[in-house]
C-alpha cells in the first residue's frame, strides 16, 4: 500500500496549527475573563514560596500557558516586585498548572467539539458584550483544541504500517536520552509544551509509541518549555536572568531525578492506569501531572539552595529597587491621622527620590547610549506607578478620619504631590522611548541639538532635585529656586524650538530627528512644570 506522505504531513501540520491557535485563543479568553488581575495576584499573594506555588498553579490554569506565567513572573522579578525565592515558587506552580490541559485532552468527548465550535462562533459573532465575547473565545478555543487533536490523530494512523517507525520506537526505548532531546527540540520549535503533550497523547493513543518511549519525551518537553522564560529575561535585570535559569535548572534536575528512578515511576503510572482503567491519553496526562507534582514536592524545600545556586552561576550586582512601602502603617490611620500623614509624606519623599533617579538614568542613557540604563529606568517607572497606587489608597483611608483644617491642607497637598511625581515618571519613560526609537531607526541628532538637550536635561534634573528637597525641608527659598528654574526651562524651550526651525531651514536636521528632538524638549518642559507644582504646594502651605 502506497502512503500519501504529502497528505499526512499537511494534515498533521494543519492539525498542529489549529491546536496551537485554539490553545492561544482559549488562553486569551480566559485571561480577559480574569479581568487582567493576574499580575496583581502574582505580586500580592506570593508572600512565601508555598503561596507562590499555589498562585502559579491558579494563574496558569486561568491563562492556559505556563510560558505566559513565567514571562509575567520574570517581568515582575525584573521590576523588583518579586524576589527570586518567590519567583521560583511561582515557576514550580506554573509547571503544575499547565498539566490541566493534558487532563482536558485526556477526556474523550467524541465529536462534541463540533457543537462547541458552533456555540463559540455564535457567541463571538452574535453578541457584542465583552463578557459573551470572552466566553465565546474560551468555548471556541476548547472545541478547536479537540479538532486539532482529531486532525493530528487521523494523520498518524497510516504510520502504523511503517517498519522503520516501529524500529524507531524500539530505538527510543533503548536510548531514552534521544527521547528527552526530541521532546526538548519539538517544544522549542512550537513554543508550546501543551502541543508536545497533545502530540504525544495522540501517538500513545494510536499505539505508535510505548510508555517507556513516551516518558523521556515528556521529560524533555518540560525542559523545552523553559526557553520562553530565558528569552524574556534577555536584556532584563540580573534577577530576571536568575529566575529564568532557576526555571531551567528546576526542570533539568527533575528530569535527572526521574531518569534515575525511571522504572519505579513507569510502574507507578501503569498501576494508576490499571487501577482507574484510564484511557491512553489520560495515562500520559497522569504521567505529566505526576512528574510535575512530585518534582515540586522534592524540590520546594530546597528553594533557598536553588536560589543560591543560580546566584553563584550568574554572579554580579544589579542593584534591586525595593518597591515595598516603608512608612505606610495602617495602625496610625485610626489612632492618629496626623502621624499617618507624616508617614505618607515620608513615602512620597521616597517616591520623589525614585523619580529623580529615573530621570538621571534616562539622562545617562541619552549621553552614553549604554543599554544597561534601560532596565533601571523601566523598573523605576513601574515602582512609581506602584507607589502612586499604594500612597493614594493610604491617603484615601486617612481622609475618612476627622482632620483639622491644617491636616486637610497637608492631605490635599500630598495627593497632588504624588500625582506630580508619578507624571515625572511617565515623562522620563516617554523620553526613553524616544531615545530608543532614535537608536533603533539610526536617527542622528546634530552636535548642537545634543548639547541643547543636555543643557535642558540638566536644568530639569536640578528642578526636580530641589523640589524634592524643598518638600522634605519645607524650605521657601528652595521652592523659590525651583520656580526660577522652571522659568528658565520655559524660556529654553522657546529658544530650542527656534533653533530647531533654523536647523531645519539649513538642512542640518532630518524630519525624524526633529520629531525626536522636539518631543524630548516637550517632555522636559512638562517635567519642569510638575517640579514647580511641588514647589508651589510648599509655598501655598507656608503662606
Amino acid at each position: 500500500m502506497t502512503i500519501d506522505w504529502q497528505n499526512i504531513l499537511f494534515q498533521f501540520l494543519g492539525g498542529l496549527g489549529v491546536f496551537l491557535f485554539s490553545i492561544k485563543f482559549m488562553g486569551d479568553g480566559l485571561q480577559k475573563s480574569a479581568d487582567d488581575r493576574l499580575r496583581e495576584w502574582l505580586n500580592r499573594f506570593t508572600t512565601n514560596p508555598l503561596m507562590g506555588v499555589l498562585v502559579g498553579i491558579i494563574v496558569t490554569i486561568c491563562i492556559q500557558s505556563s510560558s505566559a506565567t513565567t514571562v509575567i513572573t520574570v517581568g515582575l522579578v525584573s521590576a523588583g516586585f518579586l524576589t527570586l525565592r518567590q519567583a521560583i515558587g511561582v515557576i514550580m506552580g506554573a509547571n503544575i498548572g499547565t498539566t490541566i490541559t493534558a487532563f482536558i485532552i485526556g477526556i474523550n468527548i467524541g465529536f462534541y467539539f463540533y457543537p462547541l465550535l458552533a456555540i463559540g462562533a455564535g457567541l463571538l459573532f452574535f453578541f457584542k458584550k465583552a463578557t459573551y465575547q470572552h466566553i465565546g473565545q474560551i468555548v471556541f478555543g476548547f472545541g478547536g483544541l479537540f479538532l486539532g487533536l482529531e486532525l493530528m490523530s487521523a494523520s498518524m494512523q497510516a504510520i502504523h504500517q511503517l517498519a522503520d517507525f516501529a524500529s524507531l520506537t524500539l530505538h527510543l526505548r533503548d536510548q531514552p536520552v534521544i527521547g528527552i532531546f526530541l521532546g526538548t527540540v519539538f517544544t522549542l520549535l512550537v513554543q508550546s509544551s501543551t502541543a508536545t503533550v497533545g502530540v504525544l497523547q495522540g501517538l500513545y493513543a494510536e499505539h505508535l509509541i510505548g510508555l517507556e518511549s513516551a516518558l523521556p519525551i515528556l521529560f524533555g518537553e518540560n525542559i523545552g518549555t523553559t526557553i520562553t522564560a530565558v528569552l524574556a529575561s534577555l536584556g532584563a535585570s540580573i534577577y530576571a536572568k536568575r529566575a529564568a535559569v532557576a526555571h531551567v535548572l528546576f526542570n533539568v534536575i527533575g528530569t535527572v531525578i526521574f531518569m534515575i528512578f525511571f522504572t519505579p515511576f513507569m510502574q507507578f503510572v501503569q498501576w494508576i492506569s490499571e487501577l482507574f482503567h484510564l484511557e491512553p491519553r489520560m495515562q500520559i496526562a497522569i504521567a505529566h501531572g505526576s512528574f510535575n507534582v512530585i518534582n515540586m514536592i522534592i524540590q520546594v524545600p530546597f528553594i533557598g539552595g536553588l536560589a543560591a545556586l543560580v546566584t553563584k552561576l550568574l554572579p554580579g550586582r544589579d542593584e534591586n529597587i525595593d518597591v515595598t512601602t516603608k512608612h505606610l502603617d495602617p495602625s496610625f490611620i485610626d489612632s492618629s491621622p496626623a502621624i499617618a500623614l507624616g508617614q505618607a509624606k515620608e513615602e512620597v519623599l521616597r517616591m520623589g527620590e525614585h523619580a529623580l533617579r529615573g530621570l538621571e538614568e534616562t539622562f545617562l542613557y541619552m549621553k552614553t547610549g549604554e543599554a544597561v540604563h534601560i532596565p533601571t529606568v523601566l523598573q523605576l517607572e513601574a515602582v512609581l506607578n506602584h507607589l502612586d497606587k499604594e500612597i493614594t489608597d493610604y491617603l484615601v483611608m486617612v481622609s475618612k478620619q476627622p482632620l483639622s483644617r491644617a491636616d486637610s491642607v497637608r492631605h490635599h497637598t500630598l495627593l497632588t504631590n504624588v500625582r506630580d511625581i508619578e507624571r515625572i515618571g511617565d515623562h522620563f519613560e516617554n523620553i526613553l522611548e524616544l531615545l530608543q526609537y532614535k537608536d533603533h531607526h539610526e536617527v542622528s541628532l546634530s552636535k548642537s541639538a545634543r548639547q541643547d538637550l543636555i543643557g535642558m536635561f540638566s536644568l530639569a534634573i536640578e528642578a526636580v532635585r530641589k523640589s524634592i528637597e524643598a518638600l522634605d525641608t519645607a524650605s521657601l527659598s528652595l521652592a523659590q529656586e525651583v520656580t526660577e528654574l522652571e522659568s528658565l526651562i520655559d524660556d529654553m524651550e522657546d529658544k530650542l524650538r527656534q533653533k530647531h526651525i533654523a536647523r531645519l531651514n539649513a538642512n542640518e536636521c532630518s524630519g525624524a530627528a526633529g520629531i525626536v528632538y522636539t518631543d524630548i524638549v516637550s517632555n522636559l518642559e512638562r517635567i519642569g512644570d510638575h517640579a514647580v507644582n511641588i514647589a508651589d504646594s510648599i509655598l501655598g502651605i507656608r503662606h
